[in-house]
């Protein structure tokens, strides 16, 4: 058994899209007009849900509530992808919206990773890190 995929429910699939693909996932299948969408990311799948799909599966099914619902996160593979990533979905550019909003600005992590914080359209948290080349001090 593997793990191959992670389902996201989505209030605007438009928006979703829009982000999912500005954090460099690749397409593969569905888009912005969709019911149901997936992205590759190597050998997982990242799917998005419209809430009509999950009520047609489950029609007892409600937003859950009392803080973000799951996190995901992204190694950027250095400090500078990090910060240049962050802008890039947190600036929007030339009358665009940002794509994603600011939780927690980049910083260097007791933990010695590059660390900032974004949240999704549906306000899920995305994680942005990388390793440091030098320890910050404590």
């Amino acid at each position: 058994m593997k793990l191959d995929a992670i389902s996201i429910i989505t209030a605007d699939m438009p928006s979703a899209v829009q982000f999912y693909s500005a954090l460099g996932l690749d397409l593969v299948d569905g888009g912005a007009d969709a019911p149901h969408t997936e992205f590759s990311s190597g050998s997982l799948r990242l799917l998005l849900d419209t809430e009509a799909v999950i009520l047609s599966i489950d029609p007892e099914w409600t937003w859950p509530t009392g803080g973000h619902k799951m996190s995901l996160a992204f190694d950027c593979s250095n400090a500078e992808a990090v910060d240049t990533t962050f802008a890039q979905l947190t600036a929007g550019g030339a009358g665009s919206d940002p794509v994603a909003g600011v939780v927690h600005e980049p910083w260097d992590a007791f933990w010695g990773q590059r660390y900032a914080v974004v949240s999704d359209p549906d306000d899920n948290t995305i994680d942005l890190f990388a390793a440091l080349t030098s320890q910050p001090e404590h």
